[in-house]
């Protein structure tokens, strides 16, 4: 992620502009092509896990459901440490608009790879494309939205609001769409849908690339010709030293989430000393950074149970609920399309609430320690439908809770990336949005750490232990709320 907006380029003439809904035309390109990305990986993540651990009469890998729900969690947590790396390439390499386009290719062959290559190997290639180009792409495609308009725009939030509708169409849709593939083809055929999904945003996003007229086309900040190869050496240096991990046997499927979880943790602790040790920074700005290091916290809490969806909840989706409609079994991926709906239905509520309050609406710190709290008692709400055994627990039960996940992540999604940009020092900007994301993949990459210990036998400590742990998280930030803004200086 990238400050939005170069000073270097011209306001458009907007009387002579084709539009998309009164924005931008090029927003139409960076909606389909996002769009159809969420569709992809969401679509592909939504049967994954069932892959894993199906037996292979039932089409899947037959992997234990530990193992299974430690790859899905690695994998996610990789996601959003990926949105870094493309950043960097973004920044320092190829632009924006270029590391977007190689992002979503890189995508395509993911899905490909995952529908026709056999076997824990096309896994591999697979969610490691998918999982980097995620990453670039995520992380670019915001950035390019920003860049359509100059600072004085006033239809900037109008057209990211239009942007993220992108998103969750094709959140809600994938997992339909791949999950029913998946029930009446095969597995492969649900990936090859997700492939497929992606190739459709490419074409789009190919045939409609004039429309940024050069925006993202250069990196603002390029990397010096003789400091290449030494980036270059690094890469390859690491893509050896994970190679070398998974040959000698220190990482395996098993233990993937918990690898995941001990790099992110260190790579924020290194995010952090750098800026908090910076002489470029100021007394009030290190306050600032030092407030944003509870919230994080925080943030992976929250994370680390709202990406259960696609561990826990996935396998209670499978094992444990009612999914009898009208007298026909639907997919257990429909179940991750619950969320994207009440993500379009209550977005403009949430926002609307807030614009209404204006500066008497809760402030940030006490915004995170409601939403950790929220998906703390959305566990909570797992117990009462807990041991009934198969096909036991109601949907209006489950639909319920993930309406919590979603208030919960309407408090803290969009009030955390938003924080970590006022809360940044000048001069570490990227690297304070940088740490947000960071929080995200400890908390993705925990969640599958946390699912290894989910029982079917004995669910009801699970989800006593795991809730009770995320409100007291989310009660302790709350007491700290008064310090936190203290630490804040000035901001809300």
């Amino acid at each position: 992620m990238r400050r939005t907006g170069s000073p270097h380029r011209r306001a458009p003439d907007r009387t002579k502009e084709r539009t998309f809904f009164g924005q931008p035309f090029a927003l139409a390109n960076l909606f389909g092509v996002e769009m159809w990305e969420r569709f992809s990986f969401y679509g592909m993540q939504g049967i994954l896990i069932y892959y894993l651990y199906y037996s292979a009469a039932d089409g899947g890998l037959g992997i234990s459901e530990l193992a299974a729900t430690s790859i899905v969690g690695a994998y996610g947590g990789t996601v959003y440490l990926s949105t870094i790396l493309g950043a960097w390439i973004a920044d320092r390499l190829l632009g924006s608009e270029r590391t977007l386009f190689y992002s979503a290719i890189l995508i395509m062959l993911g899905h490909i790879s995952l529908a026709l290559l056999p076997g824990l190997g096309g896994v591999a290639v697979g969610l490691v494309f998918v999982a980097v180009g995620s990453g670039g792409l995520k992380a670019n495609a915001t950035s390019l939205v920003g860049d359509l308009y100059d600072e004085q725009d006033t239809r900037r939030d109008a057209g990211f609001s239009i942007f993220y509708m992108g998103i969750n169409l094709g959140a809600l849709i994938g997992p339909l769409l791949t999950g029913w593939a998946q029930t009446e083809l095969g597995f492969h055929y649900g990936f090859g849908l997700a492939a497929i999904g992606m190739a459709l945003g490419l074409i789009q996003y190919t045939l409609g690339r004039k429309h940024l007229r050069g925006i993202g086309a250069t990196p603002p900040h390029p990397l010096p010709a003789d400091r290449r190869t030494r980036a270059a050496g690094v890469a390859v240096l690491a893509v050896a030293l994970i190679a070398a991990l998974f040959g000698t046997g220190l990482v395996t499927v098993d233990n993937l989430s918990d690898v995941v979880v001990a790099a992110t943790v260190a790579a924020s602790v290194v995010y952090f000393v750098v800026i908090l040790s910076s002489r470029q920074i100021t007394a009030v700005e290190r306050s600032r950074v030092i407030s944003f290091v509870p919230m994080f916290l925080a943030s992976a809490a929250f994370w680390s149970l709202f990406q259960q969806q696609f561990t826990t909840v996935a396998v209670y989706a499978d094992k444990r609920l009612d999914r009898n409609l009208f007298g026909w079994d639907f997919p257990p991926a429909w179940v991750q399309s619950i969320n994207p709906v009440f993500i379009i239905v209550f977005a403009g509520v949430f926002a609307a609430v807030w614009t209404r309050l204006g500066p008497r609406q809760p402030s940030s710190p006490v915004k995170f320690a409601m939403g950790t709290v929220i998906m703390g008692i959305a566990f909570l709400c797992f117990i009462p439908m807990s041991g009934g055994g198969p096909n036991s627990a109601p949907l209006l039960g489950l639909a319920g809770i993930l309406l919590l996940f979603t208030f919960a992540e309407l408090l803290l999604s969009p009030v955390g990336l938003s924080l970590a940009t006022k809360l940044a020092p000048r001069n570490f900007h990227t690297q304070m949005v940088a740490l947000f994301f960071l929080s995200v993949a400890l908390g993705t990459a925990m969640a599958g750490t946390l699912a290894k210990y989910y029982d079917e036998a004995n669910e009801k400590p699970y989800f006593a232990w795991v809730g009770l742990g995320s409100i007291a998280i989310g009660v302790v930030l709350a007491l700290l709320s008064p310090w936190i803004r203290r630490m804040m200086r000035g901001v809300h």
